[in-house]
């Protein structure tokens, strides 16, 4: 019976540590916690040596200086951030995930993107 008791505390001690780092929805890259306090992040979650990933690299850099100051926007590279791929659930590349101000995820997208649907993502979610 004692030994039962003990398998249990451990488990719910487990499930609980679990919760909270699941709960948890800042992910550190780098310098960077994602997703950016206070302001609309877009993460593309991808590798370099992807073809859809390379494809948006352009258009990524494009963005990040247009909308420097008013959204985040990051490439993770998940040959080097594994951990990340866990963090986002990731299942195929590129992933591009949308947060809100608050840090809530308010849109996922799989496959490449295009500008033009990114800022039209990021001009939903009141960038302008």
């Amino acid at each position: 019976m004692r030994v039962k008791r003990v398998t249990m505390t451990m488990t719910l001690i487990i499930s609980i540590l679990f919760l909270v780092i699941a709960a948890s929805p800042a992910f550190s890259a780098g310098q960077k916690e994602i997703p950016v306090k206070g302001m609309v992040t877009m993460v593309d979650l991808g590798a370099a040596s992807c073809i859809p990933c390379k494809m948006m690299e352009p258009i990524l850099e494009r963005l990040e200086k247009s909308y420097r100051g008013k959204a985040a926007i990051i490439f993770i590279d998940l040959r080097y951030e594994r951990e990340a791929a866990r963090h986002f659930g990731i299942r195929a590349i590129p992933t591009q995930v949308f947060f809100d101000k608050t840090g809530k995820e308010v849109y996922r997208h799989i496959g490449f993107m295009s500008e033009k649907d990114i800022v039209a993502q990021l001009r939903a979610m009141g960038v302008q």
